[in-house]
């Protein structure tokens, strides 16, 4: 019991803020619980007592997502016990909403599985209700009407999660398809500069190379100023063929879009942070954080066994910054024949930047800065 209460000593308030709509259902938790107070018997002591569990519970299912093979289970089966030995169908509710919210990302089967263990605790629950109490389940009952709530909500949870996450899923991919459009402009931009500045330049060159072998007055002056030109004519043909080449580069749009796909197909979750602020970035910044990206997403992919993975962009005063968590088991970082970790690495480095990869309770988190020169 210490070890439970050390893990929920390191909760972090905006954790708590941003998982409010589980945790806004615990004001109903006084209610269910209600037919215990005030306390009468060492029933009631005992009830309480595993209602006290239920909470932990809960609330270890929403933090710490290692554990929730384990939790998962354990809160319906509390749950479910209030069901079925104490006629209490208000509790079972609360699983019924925050786990089908979480199974929304994860593949149906789990849900299913979930939704089977709901609806036997619930039906049998009712049907024990009913030999204590024959007649109570009547249709014509007012106390049938409460019923209404806990059949449904599982049910109505997965799918209005389901629903808010393909909506965003579709909002990203609609603002990413907006970018590869300005990134078409910025393509039509860089073939007309390389197709009128870059030939103009390389003609000058020509030209200068040409005259100096053609003049014959002033020697000692015409061949520095020439010398001259050539070299400004050379700097700017390297100067633009750069700024082509800046265009070149691949978006964090773009990578998010291929790799979304990539993810989509093996029922990988992706959600970002950050990004539209990150559109902003710098062209050549964007680009050496896309190639990094995309490896360390592809590892996800081949090596992680994630449900999701959650790609962070923030930026201060001295850098640039990706995070990419995903909820997988982690591992070995070093794999034999690969060089995927060493290639992310060297991106980082080419940059000026830092790359980091480490294992937390919720999987692996892959670390990315570059600074702002």
């Amino acid at each position: 019991m210490n070890g439970v209460w050390c893990v929920l000593s390191k909760f972090r308030l905006n954790r708590i803020t941003r998982e409010w709509t589980i945790y806004i259902w615990l004001i109903y938790l006084p209610y269910a619980l209600s037919d215990y107070f005030p306390i009468k018997s060492e029933s009631d002591v005992r009830w309480l007592l595993l209602a006290l569990l239920f909470l932990i519970t809960y609330i270890l299912v929403t933090e710490v997502r290692k554990w929730r093979v384990v939790t998962m289970p354990l809160e319906i089966l509390i749950t479910g016990i209030f069901s079925l030995f104490a006629f209490n169908n208000y509790l079972i509710i609360f699983p019924g909403w925050q786990i089908s919210s979480i199974l929304a990302s994860r593949p149906k089967k789990q849900f299913y599985w979930f939704a089977c263990a709901y609806y036997l605790f619930l039906i049998g629950g009712l049907i024990r209700l009913n030999s204590y109490h024959p007649g109570i389940l009547d249709f014509h009952n007012v106390e049938i009407v409460g019923l209404l709530f806990p059949i449904v909500s599982p049910l109505f949870a997965y799918a209005l999660t389901s629903s808010m996450i393909q909506q965003r899923q579709l909002h990203q991919t609609n603002r990413r398809l907006q970018t590869i459009v300005q990134r078409d402009e910025r393509e039509r931009i860089a073939r007309d500069l390389h197709d009128t500045l870059g030939q103009s330049f390389s003609m000058i060159t020509i030209k200068t190379e040409l005259a100096k072998k053609l003049l014959q007055k002033a020697p000692e002056r015409v061949g520095s100023e020439l010398d001259d030109i050539e070299t400004t004519s050379r700097q700017n043909l390297q100067m633009v063929r750069k700024i082509v080449n800046d265009l070149h580069q691949k978006s964090i749009s773009e990578t998010l879009l291929e790799q979304s796909k990539n993810l989509a197909e093996v029922a990988v979750l992706v959600t970002t942070t950050g990004e539209e602020q990150a559109l902003k970035w710098p062209t050549l910044i964007q680009g050496r954080f896309s190639a990094a990206m995309s490896e360390a997403l592809t590892n996800v992919i081949r090596h992680a066994k994630a449900h999701s993975v959650q790609v962070t962009f923030t930026s201060d005063a001295q850098q640039y910054q990706v995070t990419i968590q995903d909820d997988g088991r982690g591992g070995k970082f070093n794999r034999s024949g690969s060089n995927g970790i060493s290639g992310m690495q060297a991106r980082m480095l080419e940059g000026k930047g830092t790359f980091e990869i480490t294992q937390n309770r919720n999987g692996t988190l892959v670390t990315l800065t570059l600074p702002k020169e």
